[in-house]
């Protein structure tokens, strides 16, 4: 794999050949089989499904293909496929860890991450490993650890196969800037906060069209936040300022922002905290600000069984508890709920680079890659 910035964890032969296998598996099992997971749910399932009124269709047809030898495979093999990955990142990572820390430590120079020490991690988020990932976004060894960031940063790639801007990944953060001048093309932003950054790849992104404008980016993890800073210092990036906080009680002071965003992180929440999210938006922007949150583009209301099925995956075996409730949850109704006005949903086109003028947020659901889901409003 080519090294897309100076903080990226270099990879050896034999490593490339691994990566390369799981990248294929991936694809292989996410592609290929779910069309034959479809094609199961129709010939073998469904004829033998008799729900009673009140039953839910999905939890009976996923109750059955958990019966199928098949589709008991294919989720042994997903989930494999997913600890290969962050086994295979982390031994590359754990190879040159004290490089990386050194290189991290050269790169945000004096500049430190902003950290309360009496922090606390949302429970939501230490229940389980995210997205299987050993340690989470959260977990550190020592002051100055960036390993979750490294590990994290490797894996997008191996996750995406590619899609998401190769290994910069950082389509998302382009896509939110292209959303934003195609619905408030008027809108100058002067200071912009990203919710949930990990590290960085949307944050790099947007930060490139607003040289001049002051940006903050939060996370609950240190780790990827120190890596965060250290791989946008590596890109020549600035002017973003990061800090360890939680989006549901920010520490920022009313009507700071022209622009408040997030990139898919709204599925990594809960129930409870989504409103509360919603409402530090609106109290932290200014009058006549944005709100723009970027989401996988899955909408249980539009979707086949098959597709469904497909995403619940992600809730019971790949540790995303809140899949689908964020995929369900009414995010209109959520903002309008919060104060927002001119509140809309849509897809937003997939763009590798924003440009004024452009045309591709509507109404018309595509594959994920090619667009992503986007709701969006303003602080009256």
């Amino acid at each position: 794999m080519s090294q897309a910035h100076a903080m990226m964890p270099e990879t050896l032969h034999d490593e490339r050949a691994r990566l390369a296998f799981i990248i294929d598996l991936k694809g292989c099992l996410d592609v290929k089989a779910s069309v034959a997971n479809a094609q199961l749910l129709e010939r073998n399932v469904m004829p033998k499904l008799a729900p009673r009124d009140g039953d839910d269709p999905l939890h009976a047809a996923r109750k059955a293909m958990e019966k199928e030898l098949p589709y008991q495979n294919w989720m042994t093999l997903m989930r494999s496929a997913q600890q290969m990955m962050w086994d295979a990142v982390g031994r590359c990572v754990d190879r040159q860890y004290s490089d990386l820390e050194s290189r991290a430590g050269e790169y945000s120079g004096d500049e430190q991450v902003r950290f309360d020490e009496n922090f606390e991690v949302p429970r939501y988020l230490t229940a389980v490993d995210t997205h299987l990932m050993p340690g989470s976004y959260y977990t550190q060894r020592s002051s100055n650890d960036v390993r979750q960031g490294a590990v994290f940063d490797l894996a997008a790639a191996i996750y995406h196969r590619g899609q998401n801007g190769n290994e910069l990944n950082d389509v998302r953060g382009h896509t939110i800037v292209s959303h934003l001048w195609e619905r408030f093309p008027e809108l100058e932003a002067h200071k912009l906060l990203e919710l949930g950054c990990t590290v960085g790849h949307s944050t790099a992104a947007v930060a490139g069209y607003f040289p001049d404008a002051e940006l903050h980016a939060i996370d609950i993890g240190l780790p990827v936040l120190r890596y965060a800073q250290a791989r946008a210092r590596s890109l020549g990036i600035k002017n973003v300022h990061f800090a360890q906080e939680n989006a549901e009680t920010l520490s920022y002071p009313d009507a700071s922002f022209d622009v408040v965003y997030s990139s898919v992180m709204l599925h990594e929440t809960s129930a409870k905290a989504l409103p509360r999210i919603m409402s530090e938006c609106y109290r932290v922007l200014k009058p006549g600000g944005v709100v723009i949150h970027l989401e996988v583009p899955i909408r249980y209301e539009s979707m086949s069984l098959a597709e469904k099925l497909r995403a619940e995956y992600e809730t019971h075996y790949n540790n995303e508890p809140f899949w689908r409730g964020a995929c369900t949850a009414d995010l209109v109704g959520a903002l309008r709920a919060a104060g927002f006005e001119g509140v809309e949903e849509g897809y937003q086109q997939a763009v590798p680079k924003a440009s004024r003028g452009a045309e591709g947020f509507s109404s018309k659901r595509g594959p994920v890659y090619a667009c992503w889901y986007v709701v969006s409003g303003r602080k009256p």
